[in-house]
């Protein structure tokens, strides 16, 4: 069983029916990304970081990303 077994990863609604996507789990200290077709590979980061991420993101800091 991995250390990251435990937490409780969840995925977008709109990935309803969908093969591919991304999931996130959290605890007390850090956000855990990963992809639903490489559930080996985790992104981890702080809660910090990632909230300054959402933050940046529902600003429309990375919307030149989007095509």
């Amino acid at each position: 069983m991995s250390r990251l077994d435990h937490l409780d990863w969840q995925r977008p609604a709109l990935s309803e029916g969908q093969e591919l996507y991304l999931e996130i789990a959290s605890d007390e200290e850090h956000v855990y990304i990963r992809q639903s077709d490489d559930l080996d590979h985790i992104v981890t980061t702080t809660r910090k970081k990632f909230d300054a991420w959402v933050k940046g993101a529902k600003a429309g800091e990375f919307d030149h990303f989007i095509a």
